[in-house]
């Protein structure tokens, strides 16, 4: 599930100006179909992986939890990737604004105050350069407090749930110590799941109904966005962070039909691709937006499909190229990801556990 969650995070970041803003309704239907992929379906990605994350952090019980050898292997495996791949895209960015290129499209760090500069490169308040990283920046935090939640857990499950969860719903708040709330109840979900045991193949027959619920649910959210986006009042950005929570078990639900396809059994096995789409497609598409914005073009549902298939061949390419030809770099840029796992049966949820597990 882990590189179907990223492929749909690719669609949350397309770019787009004001003048192809979906809630100019220039395209109608397309319009929609934008906004059901990018501000609704695809919007649980990161809460899944954070409560997959949380769970493989705590499967093995807290006597089997060592959290100096965690905190370790995370600096290896999460921090140095999001500090390697950002710090990287910053540069990029300092060359390109010198030479003339970009300027209107990524952040100025020429002209930005020292605290700016902070949060362009290490996400302090706000998201880094590289905007989807925030994702690892607040994934090594929840690691760095994983010893207080299970303990939270462990004594106050339901208060403690209850509490963050109440937390993520609020809209605009910002609590700083994640940038994304949802990720921080979404990581003790996981950890709950894992120091109780639950069984997670309990709603495997209940899959059809979970995911035909997901996307009706994200469709109404979808049409809800559409009519009154772009200030969305607060009921519907209350939706929408619901959804986000919610829908992850729907994803989740999703593993259980899709592994028995074939296309379910190579995706299995594509291991570190899915990181590196992660930490790559971002400076990708602004690139491929930069370069748009030159040809004059301004048919936006042109850009939206080229862009896609344009981006996945070459990050499955590069992806590749880097692997065989620098596998050093490869192994730091992919924080270690490189493991092959070994032939064997999938069942519908060790799906989740072969692929994350690599991010140990």
């Amino acid at each position: 599930m882990r590189i179907v969650l990223i492929s749909g995070i690719v669609f949350v970041h397309i770019p787009f100006d004001v003048a192809s803003s979906p809630f100019n309704g220039a395209y109608g239907t397309f319009d929609w179909i934008r906004v059901f992929l990018t501000e609704a379906l695809f919007r649980v990605g990161v809460p899944c992986l954070s409560a997959i994350s949380g769970y493989l952090l705590f499967r093995g019980g807290l006597e089997n939890f060592s959290y100096l050898k965690t905190v370790r292997t995370k600096t290896q495996t999460v921090l140095l990737p999001f500090l390697l791949w950002n710090c990287a895209f910053f540069l990029v960015i300092l060359v390109a604004l010198g030479l003339g290129i970009g300027d209107g499209y990524v952040p100025d760090p020429w002209h930005a105050s020292a605290r700016d500069l902070m949060t362009q490169l290490l996400a302090v308040e706000d998201f880094p350069v590289n905007v989807p990283l925030y994702f690892l920046r607040d994934l090594f935090v929840c690691i760095l407090l994983s010893p207080l939640l299970a303990w939270l857990i462990r004594r106050v499950p339901l208060l403690t749930l209850t509490g963050l969860l109440v937390l993520a719903l609020i809209p605009e708040m910002p609590l700083y110590v994640v940038l994304k709330r949802s990720i921080l109840f979404s990581f003790s979900l996981g950890i709950y799941i894992g120091l109780y045991k639950v069984d997670l193949k309990a709603l495997d027959r209940f899959a059809p109904v979970g995911v035909a619920l997901l996307i009706a649910s994200s469709a109404l959210l979808a049409t809800a966005i559409y009519t009154t986006g772009p200030v969305m009042p607060d009921w519907v950005q209350l939706f929408r962070n619901t959804l986000a929570i919610a829908g992850a078990l729907g994803f989740w639900l999703l593993s259980a039909p899709l592994i028995k396809t074939q296309i379910g059994q190579r995706l299995s096995k594509t291991g570190s691709l899915s990181f590196w789409i992660f930490c790559a497609h971002y400076p990708l598409l602004i690139l491929l937006w930069i370069v748009w914005g030159k040809t004059g073009v301004n048919i936006y549902p042109l850009f939206f499909v080229l862009s896609l298939a344009l981006l996945f061949p070459f990050l499955a390419i590069s992806n590749n190229l880097c692997r065989k030809a620098a596998p050093r770099l490869y192994a730091v840029l992919t924080g270690g990801r490189t493991r092959k796992q070994p032939e064997q049966p999938v069942s519908a949820r060790n799906i989740s556990s072969e692929l994350i597990s690599q991010q140990r």
